[in-house]
């Protein structure tokens, strides 16, 4: 047996596993992101959104997934931290064609400063504006964003919830080569401060703890269908998703005014300008 093969068998699945090409595994699909944008953003203003702005967008995984749409469309992903912007370029972006390359901007940046040109549509995706923990900080946040729209742009995000999102609890799913493992590590109901952790496991054993930390305040509906009334916004519409024949999600989300009262659930919010 050479060096390298007895290398390779003493080497675990977890040492040889990239967390963002996990994460994205176990947490994102860019295609269906991509496709719930357009068809909404086309029901509510009779065109297509060309320009996108992706904010906290880590690897930039759906900034490149939306250029692939066409030459007409361009993307910028605006995200504090330069070493996930480094991965997003190297894996993400260097991946894409020479043409749909060039129409990736991808911006390190905090959200709050950022500066771009008006897009038609922007995305905080995946929670991660729920970093902003006062209804002033999350408001300002909002008013930025409606800001770097244009006249009828759309602001897209996604939020959680649900009795069990209260509860200090973990959650595994499993997937060919791994476990992904959400752990709902800490939760104060009086200030509604949650702490999170993304765990992977592996079919050797092996385990990546704390992959990725979140800390956060969890938001109600309510209010931040209220914050983002308050920073401009003059319709903001919750979209739920519906059951298949088992009464699991089915993937498709439509606007409502009354959801189920589920365990658990994750939603979009559409606010538009």
């Amino acid at each position: 047996m050479n060096r390298k093969a007895a290398r390779a068998q003493t080497t675990t699945m977890a040492e040889q596993a990239d967390i963002h090409e996990l994460y994205e595994a176990a947490v994102q699909n860019v295609e269906h992101e991509v496709e719930f944008l357009q068809k909404t953003f086309g029901e509510l203003r009779g065109r297509r959104a060309f320009r996108y702005r992706e904010d906290f967008c880590g690897t930039a995984s759906a900034s490149c997934q939306w250029v692939r749409q066409g030459k007409k469309y361009s993307a910028v992903g605006v995200d504090i931290d330069p070493e996930v912007l480094e991965w997003g370029r190297k894996h993400r972006q260097s991946k894409l064609s020479e043409a749909d390359r060039a129409r990736v901007r991808l911006l390190e940046s905090d959200v709050m400063v950022a500066e771009t040109e008006p897009v038609d549509i922007v995305v905080a995706f995946n929670f991660s504006y729920f970093i902003f923990d006062t209804r002033d900080k999350m408001r300002a946040y909002f008013r930025r964003a409606y800001e770097a729209l244009v006249d009828d742009g759309i602001f897209f995000l996604d939020a959680f919830g649900g009795p069990e999102a209260h509860q200090e609890q973990s959650e595994k799913t499993k997937h060919d080569d791994f476990t992904y493992i959400w752990d709902q590590a800490k939760f104060n109901p009086v200030t509604h401060r949650i702490r999170c952790h993304i765990h992977f496991k592996f079919r050797d054993g092996s385990r990546i703890k704390k992959a990725f930390t979140y800390d956060w305040r969890l938001w109600t509906l309510p209010e931040l269908r209220e914050l983002l009334s308050e920073a401009g916004f003059r319709k903001v519409t919750v979209y739920w998703e519906g059951e298949d024949e088992d009464g699991e999600g089915d993937g498709e989300f439509s606007p409502t005014e009354k959801g189920d009262a589920d365990l658990a659930w994750i939603a979009y919010i559409v606010a538009e300008k």
